[in-house]
């Protein structure tokens, strides 16, 4: 059977904007690489285990409206920070290491097999938003055995939607990519983070992610800003710069969608769109799942890029409805 979703009413009535915590379940470390990894954990452990991975800027608080509902629906939750954001480690420019999905995929794929019992209970269900969606299907692609399916809310990197075929020269690749170091390790980052974090420009900043006003969610610019404050901010953000510019193009999206097409037990995956994301616009949603039958879309009415936290109500269901259907999914032949 296929998943076929109808698209729920735009107006709800409890919306639940500020009813949620960042402090949701119990907050925990763990060391990846030499690095400090933050995480929160709530529900039963012997429930089946579910990931929440964050976008840019962001943490596992962002999921502040989300955790809890799963968790009391019969999930295991389980919330990472990659590293550089959050409070996991930032000070990566001693470690000469560069982040980008495939650093955070080898990074969830750990943590999927040392923290999260796969064994135990069952295969993992991975749930991102932007940034952590992408990295959920280069997860996917790296470990297929761990995972049941993955939920992209949305998924970035599908301005090309198609695999990008242009081949260079190696001397030009490698003159780019010394290029692109230059400008990052001259651009200054430290003031530039501080002006965004400490003015009112991270309402602006914030705003285009959203479709409602966030001018007094204060919950929310706690959780983006308290991280981009620590000392090493900038270069966690310039690590990242540097390691998502300088990637070699199988790493990224349409690539990776293209290597999980041919997967012999490919797990479902389900596109979460906000009809009124100003980041992704939904067009893209619609010409990448033309591109690619095999992956279904549920649209959100009147949200925006972080419609799991805009509108987490309707998120919640979109997303339990899909889970409760996940137990009797057979891959068509």
């Amino acid at each position: 059977m296929e998943f076929i979703f109808d698209e729920m009413p735009s107006k709800i009535q409890n919306r639940g904007y500020f009813t949620g915590t960042p402090n949701w379940g119990e907050s925990k470390y763990w060391i990846y690489k030499d690095l400090k990894v933050h995480f929160r954990v709530t529900g039963e452990e012997s429930n089946t285990p579910i990931v929440l991975i964050h976008g840019f800027g962001a943490s596992c608080d962002h999921w502040r409206n989300n955790a809890e509902i799963f968790a009391s629906a019969g999930y295991r939750i389980y919330g990472i920070d990659l590293i550089g954001f959050g409070n996991s480690g930032q000070n990566l420019q001693a470690k000469q290491i560069h982040l980008n999905n495939q650093f955070w995929g080898n990074q969830l794929a750990s943590f999927l097999d040392e923290i999260v019992n796969i064994k135990k209970n069952g295969k993992v269900i991975l749930i991102g938003n932007s940034l952590g969606a992408l990295t959920a299907i280069t997860t996917l692609l790296q470990r297929p055995d761990l995972i049941k399916t993955i939920i992209a809310a949305p998924l970035p990197e599908p301005v090309t939607v198609n695999p990008i075929k242009v081949l260079f020269p190696n001397w030009i690749i490698r003159i780019k990519n010394f290029l692109i170091k230059i400008f990052f390790n001259l651009l200054p980052l430290k003031p530039l983070i501080n002006l965004i974090s400490k003015t009112e420009l991270i309402t602006f900043a914030l705003q285009s992610a959203y479709v409602r006003s966030i001018s007094n969610d204060n919950l929310l610019k706690r959780i983006v800003t308290v991280p981009a404050r620590r000392p090493n901010a900038s270069k966690a953000l310039r690590s990242m710069c540097i390691g998502m510019s300088t990637r070699a193009d199988y790493a990224k999206g349409p690539s990776i969608l293209e290597e999980i097409k041919n997967l012999p037990n490919r797990p479902p995956i389900l596109l979460i769109w906000g009809n009124q994301d100003k980041l992704i616009p939904i067009f893209l949603a619609k010409k990448l799942i033309k591109l690619h039958p095999w992956l279904k879309l549920s649209v959100i009415d009147n949200a925006g890029h972080c419609l799991h936290d805009e509108l987490p109500n309707h998120f919640n269901q979109i997303v339990l409805k899909w889970l409760e259907n996940l137990k009797t999914y057979k891959k068509p032949i």
